[in-house]
């Protein structure tokens, strides 16, 4: 599928009324109803606070893919991304036909409602579902994996989002988007579920180092059979993780979303018609690991007894009023050789001082700063 194909079908199939960072299920129940009769709607369970948990199947065909997302609530990118790839499933296109002919889907597009709500990770039995593949102590859980049990996929894709302190090994680019395929074993062998897996990614990568070379990056592939990316690629599933990250100055995570909308798309082309590349682990394993290299902002230079020290902020997420706002917060005060900001400002051995005139320190929360007497706003 070509790249001016994917751009040119995001830009006719984005989802208008899903934008921003919070997403719960009051704004996908009414896309939800609206669907067409080829796309068949189920609640398949219901969250802690009894929140319905839906699925969305689609398609005909042999080959079967599984998606979910927001697994942790507070991870809507994905989300997004998966309305718009319905909205183009439903047009008169051969992707779509294609696709409905080839494929059985099945969507869940808010596996964890009550983490959603309250744009938290966790459930609101305050649990990682992702830490509970193993356990299955909580009824997203279960209900997942009786989907996996029911629907038996050959492929399963994981979608999640990650903070904007990634990036792509050492240099100074963020990780806009990250995939893993998990390992089986604790050997981390390449088992014929995890080269399948890796395949598809590969060529994921190859479309997107096209439009943001550099900024792709491969998590760790330590195994823990309790992550539910593990367990189902320890079953013999090829299991693809997504994680939705930042693009420069993009929080309300818009222009990752296209990112991401592109990469679902080749991956179902890919799988649906049965396309294959050679070489494909040493293409692979040449993707840039994530690292944990970024702050928000950093202020270089700063001027603290006889020394001069870099000072590293990051926002936080805060829920208000049915909004994302972004709250700086000094996280470090330190040599932060070696990290980078996704903005930053030197004050050449410059005084920064709280807004009203006190030293700084970690865990300093406030939208200004004084830096030589003069305000200065960490504000987006």
């Amino acid at each position: 599928m070509k790249l001016k194909t994917l751009q040119e079908a995001f830009s006719l199939h984005k989802e208008p009324s899903l934008n921003h960072r919070y997403i719960c299920a009051d704004d996908i129940d009414p896309l939800l109803k609206k669907l067409p009769n080829i796309f068949e709607v189920s609640s398949i369970g219901q969250s802690v606070n009894s929140e319905d948990i839906f699925s969305i199947k689609l398609g005909k065909g042999s080959r079967k893919i599984l998606f979910w997302s927001q697994m942790h609530g507070n991870e809507s990118t994905t989300t997004k991304a998966l309305f718009d790839l319905l909205n183009t499933l439903q047009a008169d296109s051969d992707f779509a036909k294609t696709t409905l002919s080839n494929c059985q889907i099945v969507i869940v597009p808010i596996l964890n409602p009550d983490g959603a709500r309250k744009y938290t990770r966790l459930n609101a039995n305050e649990v990682d579902l992702n830490r509970d593949a193993q356990n299955l102590s909580q009824p997203e859980s279960v209900i997942l994996r009786n989907l996996y049990d029911e629907f038996k996929p050959d492929f399963c894709f994981n979608l999640h989002g990650q903070r904007t302190i990634f990036g792509v090994g050492d240099a100074n680019k963020p990780a806009t988007v990250s995939f893993l395929s998990p390992a089986a074993d604790e050997n981390r062998t390449v088992t014929e579920s995890r080269l399948k897996a890796m395949e598809v990614i590969v060529f994921l990568n190859n479309n997107l180092q096209q439009q943001i070379p550099g900024q792709v990056g491969i998590y760790d592939d330590s195994f823990n059979i309790n992550c539910v990316g593990d367990t189902f690629q320890s079953l013999g599933t090829p299991t693809i993780l997504f994680e939705a990250g930042h693009y420069d100055s993009d929080y309300a995570r818009d222009i990752t979303r296209e990112y991401i909308y592109q990469s679902l798309m080749l991956a179902i082309d890919v799988i649906s018609n049965g396309i294959t590349s050679e070489n494909v682990q040493e293409a692979y394993f040449k993707i840039p690991q994530n690292e944990k290299t970024f702050y928000d902002i950093i202020i270089r230079n700063v001027k603290k007894g006889e020394e001069n020290v870099d000072v590293g902020i990051l926002y936080q997420e805060v829920l208000i009023e049915n909004k994302i706002q972004f709250h700086p917060k000094i996280e470090k005060i330190e040599n932060l050789n070696g990290f980078f900001g996704h903005r930053e400002v030197n004050v050449n051995g410059g005084v920064v001082l709280t807004h009203n005139g006190k030293p700084i320190y970690e865990g300093f929360e406030n939208d200004f700063v004084l830096i030589n007497d003069e305000l200065f706003s960490l504000k987006l």
